[in-house]
């Protein structure tokens, strides 16, 4: 069994909608007026400069934050009083704090992405669930499933990230940077996961990424940002200008394999 035949089907629709969205404090927007959707199936990129509330978008989306103005909706409610969030995976951009240091496994650290609260019957459980596995399968990380997770490269910790991300048959997968610190072989390996996870599985993906050339190959759709929206559309739509703009200095971007045989 794959991950899209656990997943089934999802209605097309709207997974993700900013409207009018502005978030600040100390009377500065952070981000102000964004406003764009994220329909069910689409591979949507932020890009824009350091601090230009890309970061923020995500945390507005996982209802981290609320809006100071406008709204932000994960499938028609409000992101801050979402419920259902088995239907959106998140993948942060490095693994912190108890999971370098504590000597979690591979596998415990995917689990981890079942829980629910304390479970009182979970000592009489044997061996790891089914969604675990298949997960651990579908990026290449099951023959690691006993390996601690701080004996991992980056690009392979990305990978049981993203494994977590998954056991709970997520909708949408929002990813913050998840390519910052891997190398390049662990990046081909990253998006190609990305873009099966997309093109197959049907899961809508939003990620945050600094990687231009990566984003024009592999991304659908490109949301620029600098506190405000500057471009947003097909990622084959975006000129160099546009860019230049966006980071402030000439953009001049090569993009190899621009029309990849999977698009």
């Amino acid at each position: 069994m794959t991950v899209n035949e656990r997943n089934g089907s999802s209605a097309n629709g709207v997974n993700l909608e900013f409207r009018n969205a502005t978030y600040g404090y100390e009377a500065i927007d952070v981000v102000k007026d964004i406003s764009f959707t994220v329909e069910q199936g689409d591979f949507v990129a932020l890009l824009g400069p350091n601090g230009s509330g890309k970061t923020t978008l995500v945390r507005l989306a996982l209802g981290l934050v609320n809006p100071t103005r406008g709204e932000v909706l994960l499938f028609g409610a409000q992101a801050h009083r979402f419920r259902d969030w088995h239907q959106v995976g998140y993948v942060p951009q490095t693994v912190e704090g108890i999971h370098t240091q504590f000597p979690a496994t591979v596998e415990e650290i995917v689990s981890h992405g079942l829980y629910k609260g304390f479970d009182p019957t979970r000592f009489w459980k044997l061996g790891i669930p089914e969604s675990v596995r298949i997960s651990m399968e579908a990026v290449g990380v099951a023959n690691l499933r006993k390996r601690r997770i701080s004996a991992l490269s980056t690009g392979q910790q990305q990978r049981v990230l993203i494994a977590r991300s998954l056991v709970r048959d997520p909708k949408i997968l929002l990813l913050d940077e998840p390519e910052a610190g891997v190398d390049a072989a662990g990046q081909e390996q990253l998006y190609s996961i990305l873009r099966r996870l997309n093109t197959e599985d049907g899961i809508t993906i939003l990620m945050v990424s600094h990687d231009i050339g990566a984003v024009m190959r592999e991304a659908k759709t490109v949301a620029c940002i600098n506190r405000t929206l500057v471009f947003h559309g097909p990622a084959h739509h975006i000129t160099q200008r546009e860019l230049s703009d966006l980071y402030g200095l000439p953009m001049d971007v090569l993009v190899h394999d621009l029309m990849h045989e999977h698009r």
